[in-house]
């Protein structure tokens, strides 16, 4: 009853253009959206493309202007978004609100000269969060959810598993440099460590490698536990993530912050504003 109280207090321009901005089920919201996102990847790609000296140095003046026009715009939107928003406060401290303001800071920070462009630039990459709200992806943003909360549910396990992986480690890598020894590139025990890292994790760099019989044989033993752990962790996940996705409910999205919560919450875990 309050929400729709305060909507009917606000001016409809107001409200407008928070459902263009904000809501993603409107005509206006999605046609929005996706101009937003075409307009996020491009200024990263610009970004990228300037990273390259040649490319820079030929046309730097052109990607400096093309970046301080997707700064503008990115400037307004954020403008637009507090002004339209029911919660102002609670937008610009939610974690949308803080990806939206630090879109437009790096070129002004820039402008300043605090820190270069290209190390702050990229952290308008969050914004691309954003394709999940299109054509509400409830599927994608479930899934991943799901994700997160069985890697949480199992990470107990891969911890135990981890240390497991390490004491392995230590112990073969003392005995392939108990076996090979300093003669044939073993010098110490920390490059025995290293040579079962590269062995076990199958990457194989071959600027060491056994001479020896019982070292190759070892070797062989190492080389198929690689394949073994790789399995391990991928099972536990695998069944929390099955485990979970038969529990979690759909998820139900915050039209203050874009902010996704469960189907029962009242109100967004991530603004505050009542759902």
């Amino acid at each position: 009853m309050q929400d729709k109280k305060e909507s009917t207090d606000r001016p409809l321009w107001r409200e407008r253009l928070r459902q263009t901005l904000f809501d993603e089920n409107t005509l206006y919201g999605k046609v929005f959206n996706l101009f937003l996102l075409a307009i996020i990847m491009s200024s990263i790609l610009i970004v990228i493309v300037g990273s390259v000296e040649d490319i820079h140095n030929r046309y730097g003046s052109i990607i400096y202007k093309t970046e301080l026009i997707f700064t503008i715009f990115f400037f307004i939107e954020y403008v637009l978004r507090i002004i339209s928003a029911r919660k102002p406060l609670n937008y610009a401290f939610s974690f949308y609100g803080i990806v939206d303001f630090l879109a437009f800071m790096p070129l002004f920070l820039e402008m300043i000269h605090i820190g270069r462009i290209e190390n702050l630039i990229t952290i308008r990459a969050f914004r691309l969060l954003r394709i999940f709200r299109l054509f509400k992806l409830y599927k994608y943003v479930y899934e991943a959810d799901i994700m997160r909360k069985a890697l949480r549910a199992s990470l107990k396990r891969i911890i135990v598993f981890l240390l497991t992986v390490f004491t392995l480690i230590i112990l073969i890598g003392t005995f392939v440099y108990a076996i090979e020894g300093p003669q044939h590139g073993f010098t110490d025990i920390p490059t025995g460590i290293y040579w079962t890292i590269v062995t076990i994790t199958t990457v194989g760099f071959g600027d060491i490698a056994p001479q020896t019989f019982p070292g190759k044989f070892l070797a062989s033993i190492v080389m198929l536990l690689g394949y073994g752990m790789i399995a391990v962790p991928t099972g536990i996940v695998t069944v929390e993530y099955n485990r979970i996705s038969k529990l979690s409910p759909i998820s139900q999205v915050c039209l203050t912050c874009g902010g996704y919560n469960d189907s029962d919450a009242v109100y967004c875990k991530y603004c505050g504003n009542r759902l």
